[in-house]
């Protein structure tokens, strides 16, 4: 079995910055209940010309740069989305198609919030089976265009962007060390968005506008996520052998401050050890993992040898957590260069 590892992380957001300020002027909230209650400062907005595909394709382009690998040394584009382009073709083929990946396979993921948790896990299995040497990952939402901005208590949590890591083989005792995911779908209606699908097709009866947009049972989902955030990061953790002290740092996904400290706290990992960005970007979805990570690695929080576990949850209702020995890259890419 191939040991797999991140090779390289990288990400996009737009330009455009929504503060709590200006969700002041056109909802009964404000800057003070959204920051007490969610950690949440302002969020990114896709432009008009901009989509899920387009800010994708430049996550993955930035991706493939900083590894120093060439479109066509990619064998598989996973992209983990919960807002495509369309409904056919999949994202994953336009990005392929974006960035001259011509040897690559293409698929999506859609399991909301926890998606890049599973793509990430899918492409680690491809690569650990011989199956793909590159594989490309992206978590990618434009989720401003699914809110009901009249619903104040979804529309402030959630924000636009991508990350991309890709993934390939890392040195004996480096990369993915375990992995843990889980679903429960009997919440699968506490995280919906009705419209649009088999089941209410457009132009179907009592359809409404409000059928294509985000509907959360905020409540359940907060009770959701505090109990299996930690309780995955746990497992996984345990299924790599490693303590609480072994973790170097935790990267949840960033939904929620008041979820992020008591994922910490279940995992006892302390606050120093966790990155949070949430007050930055809000609630990204796919992207919110991949966008944290590379955060981190750009601030110098992730070294060679750190024990890394990231953790993600969201509709359907499933979850997923992976842990990551970081590093291993360097010792590969002697042995090729001396092959």
């Amino acid at each position: 079995m191939t040991n797999v590892g991140i090779l390289a992380v990288s990400h996009y957001v737009p330009e455009k910055i929504l503060t709590n300020k200006d969700l002041e002027k056109k909802l009964d909230t404000s800057d003070e209940w959204i920051r007490s209650r969610t950690g949440i400062e302002e969020r990114r907005v896709a432009s008009d010309d901009e989509t899920t595909a387009s800010i994708g394709t430049v996550a993955a382009s930035r991706v493939l740069e900083k590894a120093n690998c060439p479109a066509d040394q990619v064998d598989l584009i996973i992209v983990a989305t919960m807002t495509p382009d369309s409904v056919l073709p999949a994202v994953s083929c336009r990005v392929q198609a974006g960035i001259g990946a011509k040897n690559a396979g293409a698929f999506d993921v859609n399991i909301a919030c926890s998606g890049f948790a599973y793509a990430l896990a899918l492409g680690c299995s491809y690569v650990t089976s011989g199956m793909a040497n590159k594989v490309l990952v992206i978590g990618a939402d434009v989720m401003t265009r699914v809110m009901d901005w009249s619903d104040r208590g979804t529309c402030v949590l959630f924000g636009d962007g991508a990350g991309a890591v890709l993934l390939g083989e890392v040195a004996e005792g480096y990369g993915l060390l375990a992995q843990e995911l889980g679903s429960d779908g009997r919440g699968a209606e506490h995280l919906v968005i009705p419209g649009g699908a088999g089941a209410k097709p457009m132009g179907s009866k009592h359809l409404t506008d409000k059928d294509f947009t985000l509907q959360m049972n905020g409540r359940e989902v907060f009770r959701f996520a505090v109990q299996v955030m930690g309780n995955s990061a746990v497992a996984a953790a345990k299924k790599a052998g490693i303590t609480s002290e072994d973790i170097d740092l935790f990267i949840p996904h960033q939904a929620n401050s008041r979820i992020i400290e008591s994922a910490a706290k279940r995992l006892g990992v302390p606050m120093e050890k966790v990155f949070v960005n949430v007050h930055n970007y809000g609630n990204t979805s796919c992207a919110s993992i991949p966008l944290a990570l590379s955060e981190a690695v750009e601030a110098g929080r992730v070294k060679e040898g750190d024990k890394v576990v990231l953790v993600g949850f969201g509709g359907g209702l499933a979850w997923g957590a992976l842990v990551f020995n970081w590093g291993g890259v360097s010792e590969i890419r002697k042995k090729a260069d001396a092959a």
